[in-house]
């Protein structure tokens, strides 16, 4: 390797960051310069995880891992034999920051405090001697010969050697990428939560289920399915099983315009023959209740009533006088609700897109283009997504890692 090797990176983001890191503490003879348009890079890590940062996930099985992400899980499988959940908590733990995990998996500085994993980056990086420039808003990029040119807002071009894009989800990074012979899958979001108009259902807002099981139905379409928790909001559902079918279904969804059926199962650990037994003892055993007021289920009593009155049945009405019918359809009520989804609703300030640089055309071992020999790529400017809990950051620090060691080679 030469010792006068010029590495560009554009975007001051996870993936961008470690990218500059790695190269630079695997090959302290290259320059490392790192462009960041906005005053302030790593934004997106402060404001994660409700300021908390969600670094990683406790997953530690490759195979395991790549099945949270609807995209790249198959890409991703070999990177994270070389990079993984485990390597990010020691990466950090040398530098100072331990990470705790919580119940669900999902790991966080024990500071719970984002600006703990900002200071630790930009430490390493200006320990490592990046170069970081701010308010470098990059405005073309173009190949000569084996050099990239980066032309600059501000009329400056910066030349270099290798080329690292970690832009994220943007439209201009798409462009960079498409310029310099890349194919886009086309942008779309992931993670979000449904708007659905009932609003007996809206009234409901607050009500959360610990475990569910959640089918989306699309004509023309086969079931997707997700199984977690649900919340219950003002616009209509949110929560962990929501989010992760909106993240499966994300191209589906934006097909058919966000009007899809959403089909809840609210006690998937009883079968259908174990919910009827259920309900049949309750008119046994209970019969001079009221059906509203008293559940044999363990559901939320104001969720338990939403059902009841779905099911056309008064208040007053008793256990002992509902009918094979009636108990049918609470049968149907309690393991297949159905509701009709009208649009798609934010989730916080952690967008997720899915979409981008075609994986086919990328190298995964290096990052490397396939198409652009210099030419390398780390975080969501891949066709790369994965559900909430930390997943598109350790994406980010994988293939970051896989770049920067790759690009101070030969």
């Amino acid at each position: 390797m030469s010792g006068n090797l010029r590495v560009l990176v554009i975007g001051g983001g996870a993936g961008g960051f470690f990218g500059a890191i790695a190269c630079a503490e695997a090959h302290p003879h290259a320059q490392v310069t790192l462009l960041e348009a906005g005053r302030a890079p790593l934004t997106k890590v402060r404001i994660s995880g409700g300021g908390r940062c969600n670094v990683t996930h406790a997953c530690f099985d490759p195979a395991t891992l790549v099945q949270f992400y609807p995209r790249g899980g198959k890409a991703l499988r070999g990177a994270f034999s070389r990079f993984q959940p485990k390597d990010t908590i020691a990466w950090f733990q040398r530098r100072g920051v331990t990470l705790k995990t919580e119940a669900d998996g999902r790991m966080f500085p024990v500071t719970d405090d984002s600006a703990t994993i900002v200071e630790c980056l930009t430490k390493a990086a200006q320990s490592a001697g990046v170069r970081i420039k701010t308010n470098a808003s990059v405005v073309a990029i173009q190949r000569v010969g084996t050099d990239f040119l980066v032309q600059l807002k501000s009329g400056d071009v910066i030349e270099g050697d290798r080329l690292l894009l970690a832009t994220g989800s943007n439209a201009q990074g798409y462009e960079f990428a498409r310029s310099l012979g890349h194919r886009i899958e086309p942008p779309v979001p992931s993670l979000f939560t449904f708007n659905i108009a009932d609003p007996q259902l809206r009234e409901l807002a607050g009500v959360a289920v610990e475990s569910v099981r959640a089918q989306l139905l699309v004509p023309n379409q086969k079931p997707i399915e997700q199984s977690g928790a649900l919340l219950i909001t003002h616009w209509g559902m949110s929560g962990p099983a929501i989010l992760r079918l909106s993240a499966w279904g994300a191209r589906v969804l934006h097909d058919c315009r966000y009007q899809a059926t959403l089909r809840v199962n609210w006690l998937p650990q009883l079968s259908f023959g174990q919910v009827e037994q259920v309900l049949n003892d309750a008119k046994t055993q209970e019969g001079r209740k009221a059906i509203a007021s008293y559940s044999p289920v363990s559901l939320p009593r104001r969720l338990w009533q939403y059902l009841v009155a779905r099911c056309q049945m008064n208040e007053e009405q008793r256990w002992a006088d509902l009918s094979k019918k009636s108990l049918n359809q609470l049968v149907q009520a309690l393991t297949q609700s159905q509701y009709a989804i009208a649009g798609k609703g934010a989730f916080k300030e952690e967008f997720v897109t899915c979409g981008g640089v075609v994986l086919k055309e990328v190298d995964f071992k290096t990052m490397e283009s396939r198409l652009c020999p210099g030419l390398y790529f780390a975080g969501e400017i891949l066709d790369i997504d994965g559900i909430t809990g930390g997943f598109n950051f350790q994406s980010a620090w994988t293939t970051g890692w896989l770049a920067g060691h790759a690009m101070g080679e030969g």
